[in-house]
Formats: structure tokens, C-alpha cells, sequence
């Protein structure tokens, strides 16, 4: 759903995200001082992978949600429905995610997507994700230390 954003005062946040190699596949790893701030960035470092965000506007802001049954199924589907905005229309590709509901209890996100459609001509084509995948995924917490990780496999 298209929701309305205010341009003004808009800052993209730091990148905290990089990409691993793995056989036939790549697997994204995202961080933060949050859990929270890890999903935000590995949603961004899949957008990221599929085009070059430098290139990316932001232009419209679209609202998602997703629900799990546990950590891992509420990362899983919140990238999947990330993935879905790409895929169908608007197309959209996200600069910036920012979730503005993170329910760990009874895991539900609900998240706005600030980006723009995906147009042949002013973003560098990247590599198809197909799907993410449960594979090898790890979510990891260490609020001592006020450090989380999230690690996701995609199908490329």
C-alpha cells in the first residue's frame, strides 16, 4: 500500500551490510545496535544486490507487513515480501526500510519502504534474486554488547 512521506529532512542511514560468498548462491549479512536495524539493512542489502542504489530516487513510499511464527519465519517473510514489492507492481526498488512496528513477541513487522519503481535505462541491472531461502540462516543477539546479525541465503 502507498502511503505519503515528506522529503524533507529525509536521511538515509548508514550502511551496515555486505555480501558472502557461497556456492551458487550469495548470502547476505546485515548488522546493527539493533535487531531491528539488522532487518532494516539486510532488506536494503537485497534491493542492493538486484541494482546499484546510488542510482536509486526516492520517490514514493509503499507500506509492507509480514508475520512469522518465529524469528527466523518473521526475517524470512519480511525479505519475501520485500522481494514481492520488487517483483510485481509497483516494481518497487527501496533505498532506505525503515520498520515502524517490530513486534519480537508475536512477530509481526509492519515496515515502510521508501524507494522508487525499478526502470530499465536509469538502474544498472544486478543479479536476480529468485528467493530467500531458510538456509543456513542465523539471527544473532547479543544485547550485552548491543550487537545483531542477521545472515540469509538467497536463491540467485
Amino acid at each position: 500500500m502507498e502511503v505519503e512521506f515528506s522529503k524533507e529532512n529525509f536521511l538515509l542511514p548508514e550502511t551496515k551490510y555486505e555480501y558472502l560468498d557461497h556456492t551458487a548462491d550469495v548470502q547476505l549479512h546485515g548488522w546493527g545496535t539493533t535487531l531491528k536495524e539488522a532487518f532494516e539493512q539486510c532488506g536494503v542489502a537485497m534491493f542492493g544486490y538486484m541494482t546499484e542504489l546510488d542510482y536509486v530516487s526516492v520517490e514514493s513510499c509503499y507500506e509492507i507487513e509480514a508475520k512469522g511464527d518465529d524469528i527466523e519465519g518473521l526475517l524470512f517473510h519480511f525479505l519475501d515480501e520485500l522481494l514481492f514489492l520488487f517483483s510485481c507492481e509497483p516494481f518497487l526498488v527501496c533505498k532506505k526500510l525503515e520498520i515502524t512496528k517490530f513486534d519480537v513477541e508475536n512477530f509481526e513487522i509492519v515496515c515502510r519502504c521508501y524507494g522508487e519503481p525499478f526502470e530499465l535505462g536509469k538502474h544498472p541491472q544486478g543479479t536476480e534474486v529468485k528467493a530467500i531461502t531458510y538456509s543456513a540462516m542465523q539471527v544473532v543477539q547479543d544485547v550485552e554488547r548491543s550487537n545483531f546479525e542477521v545472515f540469509v541465503i538467497i536463491d540467485i
